[in-house]
């Protein structure tokens, strides 16, 4: 295993400090804890937390700033961060009119965030939560969980911290990220594994020429494995299942994220993201933003995942809100 680290014990506190020490003037750590926050936040507005296991980055600290997110926490790799981590986020914020919790739907996530705003509210922090769970891929999913909540949960922060912004209370901040979450959805696809720094080696083997579509950002089995495509042909694909899951229609306007899973070059990305438009332009409906590059990763995982966001005038006008964060702006 070749990694740029030093002790494995080590990696998401320092990734952390790196994180703060790249923005100093706008960002802070809690002392003790992984968490992320914003120096810049007014306090009388709605804080929004996110966060989850380590390993996804830019996601989620990179979106800690003005516009976004107002603290992130930062678990151990792929393993969620604990109720008090979450709590100590939400401290942090200190919001005078709540904060509102904007959970990835994973087991452990949702759990330990749950719990941490029931304590919250024990001590009249006003506390609420929303889950996302944009990963098309798994409509048809009979589990407990669902569907996974993967990339499209960045077009989520975006919206919900424009809003959020505007001094809204927690109610219509809430039903802002409700709408959001139900007018997004997400495919992925996988060339190969990535290599969890504690283990050491790759969580399983594709070959040489197999891909795995809908795969995880942990790298949970997709929904079946196929052979290498040209691009255009995996695009098509992946864009048929979210425009048809998400009703879209000739006229409407759609938001766009092309994100890469740690290791697939931006070249490639953006050879999809042209296929992407000439899908749209297709069915006439029409692009507002467009987003390319590494937003929700998996360590260094080589692939892509295709997000779009149906877009009303209420979020068309939100995800054109200028913000200002580090691996986010507009």
């Amino acid at each position: 295993m070749k990694k740029l680290i030093n002790k494995v014990e080590n990696i998401v506190d320092e990734m952390v400090e790196g994180i703060v020490a790249s923005a100093p003037s706008k960002l802070a750590k809690v002392p003790d804890y992984n968490v992320v926050y914003s120096k810049t936040f007014n306090k009388n507005n709605v804080a929004l937390v996110s966060g989850g296991g380590s390993g996804h980055e830019p996601a989620h600290a990179g979106y800690v700033g003005d516009g976004m997110l107002t603290a992130a926490v930062a678990g151990p790799i792929f393993t969620s961060p604990t109720p008090d981590m979450v709590q100590a986020a939400i401290n942090a914020c200190g919001s005078s009119k709540g904060t509102l919790l904007i959970i990835k739907n994973y087991t452990g996530d949702v759990m330990n965030f749950q719990m941490a705003a029931e304590m919250a509210n024990v001590e009249n922090r006003n506390v609420d939560f929303v889950v996302v769970a944009d990963d098309v891929a798994l409509i048809n999913n009979k589990s407990s969980t669902g569907m996974r909540g993967i990339a499209g949960t960045v077009l989520v922060h975006k919206v919900t911290g424009a809003k959020a912004q505007t001094g809204a209370t927690l109610e219509e901040v809430k039903a802002v990220a409700e709408k959001a979450i139900a007018n997004v959805s997400t495919y992925g696809l996988a060339l190969d594994a990535c290599t969890v720094p504690a283990i050491g080696h790759k969580g399983f083997t594709l070959g040489d020429d197999e891909v795995e579509m809908g795969l995880g950002i942990h790298g949970e089995p997709g929904v079946k494995k196929t052979k290498i495509q040209p691009v255009d042909t995996f695009v098509q694909e992946m864009m048929d299942a979210i425009i048809s899951h998400l009703k879209i229609n000739s006229g409407d306007k759609v938001s766009v994220l092309v994100n890469g899973l740690g290791a697939t070059p931006i070249m490639e990305l953006y050879i999809a993201n042209r296929k992407v438009h000439e899908i749209l332009k297709s069915k006439n409906i029409q692009v507002v933003t467009t987003h390319v590059g590494n937003y929700m990763t998996a360590i260094d995982m080589p692939g892509m995942s295709i997000s779009l966001m149906k877009l009303d005038n209420e979020l068309e006008h939100l995800i054109k809100t200028p913000c200002d964060t580090l691996a986010f702006k507009v």
